[in-house]
């Protein structure tokens, strides 16, 4: 899995910093590349880049009221009702009460068009699954974890960024 960076595979702090400085360019690209999939993809289905990403919250977290969506895509909420008007004006989601909240409203995809979007990204999912066939559970276990804590500092990032708005 691992590729000898300074003939000491990255063990000296010479090689520990070429290692590093190579999974940020990895991280990078692999940004830029997920990107230009989600632009892509959001203009075969005349979504934007937002629309795409809180839909694949909803699909994840939903059904999830409006105020914890916005957090979670941390978009402002007056942001996110035209975002809504727009994925439920194209069929992907649907407001409906809070049934714990009579006043309150959740936002649930309607999952009957998410074939669309498997099928669209087919490609990247296919290619993933090619790689992952190449590494051993362990491995792939590594990688995950270091995914998630990837995730996670990202997350903090933006929130620190959030609170010096």
């Amino acid at each position: 899995m691992s590729s000898v960076v300074d003939g000491e595979g990255g063990r000296t702090p010479r090689g520990r910093k070429q290692a590093t400085a190579a999974v940020k360019q990895g991280l990078r690209e692999l940004s830029l590349q997920l990107g230009r999939l989600n632009r892509q993809v959001g203009s075969r289905l005349a979504l934007k880049d937002v629309d795409l990403d809180c839909l694949d919250l909803v699909n994840t977290h939903g059904p999830v009221g409006p105020s914890a969506l916005a957090r979670l895509a941390g978009v402002h909420p007056a942001t996110l009702t035209g975002i809504l008007d727009r994925l439920e004006r194209a069929g992907w989601v649907v407001r409906e009460r809070d049934p714990a909240d009579r006043r309150g409203t959740l936002v649930r995809a309607l999952r009957d068009r998410n074939g669309e979007l498997l099928e669209l990204f087919a490609g990247m999912s296919a290619s993933v699954e090619a790689i992952c066939a190449e590494h051993d559970p362990a491995e792939l276990a590594l990688l995950a974890e270091f995914l998630r804590r990837t995730a996670e500092a990202g997350r903090h990032a933006s929130a620190q960024l959030s609170e010096r708005s």
